[in-house]
């Protein structure tokens, strides 16, 4: 049974980037899988997509055919997702694969907030499927860009149901003790309490305190795993984090 990891967050944490890294390095791993570009807009990729949406939906042409400005064609190219969801969930049918890494569109919102979601998650197979949530570096640096991040991970989670991976995209491009500041804080909530709360108070960390405290509470705050595409560390934890998802911590690989 393949399972279905789908690659989200906001525009620039480099989706489109983890999706070709994350294939190539299972690949060397002896893991088979299969990438999907669901982005209708996008006009160039790093990695030859197994199947696109292209194929299907191409915003400039909706663009030509409807008359619309941009951010109208991919409102509308976001929807025409579910219309064409049978006929991509037949192509992927025809792949024997372990996994499908689905690169999702830049725009976060075009497919966390349109209802066409639901039905291409629920097409492919709600099941099989889980989340890798990408955070911004530049967002989650500071304790309040943090708990920021947390919502949109927990905004995402919510309105799609499925079992997530929380990683840290870019870690690269974090100093070491930024890296390791924000991993102990993904790790220790009295350190991200503490980091909140330092300095004078304000309603903004009232209203920061607070988020927190209620994220803990409905279990979304959890370790952020650092990744990098550029520098290809982290992989491995992302796969043993899906494998406990998936297989309850069995390593799928061939040897």
């Amino acid at each position: 049974m393949a399972r279905n990891l789908y690659f989200i967050g906001t525009a620039g944490s480099g989706k489109t980037t983890m999706t070709h890294a994350f294939h190539t390095w299972m690949q060397s791993q002896g893991l088979d899988a299969v990438t999907v570009n669901l982005d209708p807009g996008v006009d160039s990729l790093p990695y030859e997509p197994d199947v696109d949406i292209r194929d299907w939906i191409r915003l400039d042409e909706i663009m030509a055919e409807r008359g619309l400005g941009p951010n109208g064609a991919q409102i509308l190219a976001a929807d025409m997702l579910a219309l064409n969801a049978k006929e991509v969930a037949d192509v992927l049918e025809t792949f024997e694969t372990s996994y499908f890494l689905i690169d999702t569109p830049g725009q976060m919102e075009l497919f966390t907030f349109r209802e066409s979601s639901a039905i291409v998650i629920d097409t492919f197979g709600r099941e099989d499927s889980a989340l890798v949530y990408l955070n911004d570096p530049a967002l989650v640096k500071d304790a309040s860009g943090l708990i920021s991040s947390l919502l949109l991970v927990a905004t995402t989670q919510f309105r799609h149901g499925l079992p997530f991976v929380n990683v840290l995209s870019k870690a690269d491009l974090l100093t070491p003790e930024d890296l390791e500041r924000v991993v102990k804080w993904s790790l220790d909530p009295i350190a991200l309490y503490q980091a909140l709360a330092e300095g004078e108070t304000t309603p903004k960390t009232v209203l920061d305190i607070s988020f927190f405290e209620g994220l803990e509470s409905v279990g979304v705050y959890r370790r952020l795993v650092p990744v990098s595409a550029e520098a290809m560390f982290g992989f491995e934890e992302i796969y043993n984090a899906v494998q406990q998802v998936f297989e309850g911590g069995e390593d799928l690989r061939p040897d």
